[in-house]
Order: structure tokens, then sequence, then C-alpha cells
């Protein structure tokens, strides 16, 4: 297939595997669009290998989910990509924009924790996941667009982190129901909330609706963090980028306007209301062209993404993988094997077809 044809498929699974993206994306310019469906094809391919990975007992399956994307990010950065549009339209940008191995890696740091069921004892630890599997997306996109000085790739992180703390806030049914649980452990405890007894038998009750409000109002003071950034964006971005960030605040307004519940409801924005966030972000990039840039753009970063902010700056440089990804892989690698052991003593194929890594 030719490098059009690639987009073209890496488009189609964006159009029905993330509307609010897709969405977003008809707002950026076109030598920023294709790149970044590109980015998003491979980044919701590699979310969806992991949190679609029917669990097995011993958490196996999962683990080689997140190996198999290692080995299609080895290929990748080794210039022989999978034979796939997004493996190809993905190993085409990380040449044409020199996109520092940091960033994915830090992707598949996130999705190594979910494979393992990591539980975040604090907010700090929330955010740090937050860091990686969104901030990483918000520092790549910035690589993409030309933007490599610390200021503003730490308002994409600010970003980043407030679309994944609303997505948190969006789903809190739907991951109890898969037994996981992304709310911050200290906040559950200080709430009084008997978790195991939460996940055994989810309902919205008032403890969790006020903690589910509690993240939201986090992500909201991310987002104003966040503005200033967006408008020092190149100008032709900045409406595109804008809408993501109000598609995104506003599911978490669909959220409080359910009460904080969203275990036994679904926070769905209507398209009246996508088209009326894309008209306000394409106002919010032409008054970005009058008015002075905000103090606030030079913030510092949050703790927990600065070093994403160094990696994508070139700041310094990046250790060929950072210890804690090596650790996480480990584990992963150490859970597949005891799989294969047992499956080979049971007499089972469980597990052919990966690749010892």
């Amino acid at each position: 297939m030719t490098a059009a044809a690639d987009i073209r498929a890496c488009r189609e699974l964006i159009r029905t595997g993330s509307r609010s993206f897709h969405a977003a994306s008809l707002l950026l310019p076109p030598w920023v669009r294709n790149p970044a469906l590109a980015l998003y094809a491979f980044c919701r391919l590699a979310d969806d290998a992991v949190d679609e990975t029917a669990p097995d007992a011993g958490g196996s399956a999962k683990a080689r989910a997140v190996l198999r994307l290692h080995d299609r990010l080895e290929a990748v950065y080794s210039g022989r990509p999978g034979n796939t549009p997004a493996d190809r339209a993905f190993a085409a940008l990380v040449e044409a924009h020199g996109l520092p191995r940091a960033l994915p890696d830090a992707l598949l740091e996130g999705l190594a924790w979910d494979a393992d069921g990591r539980r975040h004892d604090s907010l700090s630890d929330v955010r740090a996941y937050s860091a990686r599997v969104a901030s990483a997306v918000g520092a790549m996109m910035c690589v993409l667009m030309g933007v490599r000085d610390a200021d503003r790739l730490a308002r994409a992180c600010d970003l980043g982190v407030a679309m994944q703390l609303t997505n948190i806030a969006r789903d809190v049914g739907e991951d109890a129901r898969a037994g996981r649980v992304y709310l911050p452990l200290d906040w559950l405890r200080e709430a009084g909330i008997d978790l195991e007894r939460f996940l055994a038998d989810p309902q919205p009750i008032p403890p969790i609706r006020a903690l589910t409000d509690r993240l939201l109002r986090e992500a909201d003071r991310l987002y104003l963090r966040a503005d200033p950034g967006i408008a020092a964006l190149p100008v032709d971005c900045r409406p595109g980028i804008f809408a993501a960030r109000h598609i995104y605040a506003g599911i978490g307004g669909v959220v409080r306007r359910n009460g904080g519940d969203s275990v036994s409801r679904r926070a769905v924005t209507r398209t009246s209301a996508k088209l009326g966030w894309l008209g306000l972000a394409f106002g919010r990039g032409l008054v970005s062209l009058t008015v002075p840039r905000a103090a606030t753009l030079h913030a510092r970063p949050l703790p927990e993404v600065a070093w994403l902010v160094a990696a994508a700056a070139n700041e310094a440089p990046a250790p060929s993988r950072s210890d804690t990804l090596i650790e996480a892989l480990g584990v992963l690698r150490a859970r597949d094997l005891a799989a294969r052991a047992m499956a080979a003593q049971a007499g089972s194929p469980a597990g052919s077809g990966m690749r010892p890594t």
C-alpha cells in the first residue's frame, strides 16, 4: 500500500474508534492532521490490544499483548515496521519528525501497568499513570507540530492528564465491572468505601459520585492550566487542540449533569454539542491571535510529567530504556513465562505464536 492509503486506513480507524479525536482532527491543518491520524491510530490499536484482551486467570494474556506491542515498537524504531497501515504510518512519522523513543515507551509503560492490574494509591500516582497513557500522546502531538520548548510541552502534558482524569471519571462503572479501579485508593479509604464490595456490586452510591466530581474538579484545574499552551501553538493548530480540550471537558460536564453517576449511566455527548464545541474552538483560536500570552504559560510542569517534557524537548540525552519500564516489562515477561511453563506441563498450546523476548 502507498503512504496515502495507509493514512486513509488510519483515518477510517479513528473515525469509527475514536469519535472525539476524529471530530477535533477536522480542525487541524493537513500537515499535522495526517501524522496525527497515524499517531492516534497506532496508540488506539495499542490501547485496544491490551484493554480488549480477555483476562485469564494469571493475567498472561494481557501481558502477552503488551509484549507484542513492545515488539512492534522495536520493529518501528529499527526500520522494520509491521505490515499494517498503522505500523507503517507510525514508522513514517517517527522518521520524519525524529520522535524520541521515550515518548511511545511511556505509553507502553502505562499499558504495562494496566496489564499488571496496578492500582493507584494517591492522586499523584493517578497523574503518573495519566502522564504515560495520555500526556505522552500530547507530547508526541507537540513534536508533530514542531513544538519542542519546555513551557508549551508542559501545558500539553497538563491537557493530557486532564483528559485522562475525565476518562477515568466517565468510566468508573465500566472499569469496576471489569474489576478495575483508577480512583485514588486513599480517596476511597477517606470516604469509607469498601473497595472490594464496590467492585463486586458497583452502585452509584453518594461517596462514589462525590469522588467522581472531585476528580473532575482536578481535571478542570488542569484544563485551565493547559489553555495558555494551546493559545501558543502554531496558529493553524490551535482550533483543533482547543476542540479536543472542549470535547473532553464536555464529557465531564455530562457526568456532572448526571449527578456524578458514571456507574449506572454512560456520559454521551450529542453531535450538536460536538458541533458547538468545534465552533467554540474555532472562535478561541481566532481570539488567541489578539490576546497577550498568559503568564501561566510558564508554570512549572507537574512533577509527574517533568521527565516527559525533558524527553520531548531533547533537554538531555535520554536513556535507552527507563528503569521503570524495564521493571514493568520484566514483571510481564515473568508472568508470560510462568503461564507457558504451566501450559507445557498441562500439554496445552496456550500462548503459542508469541515470539520470545
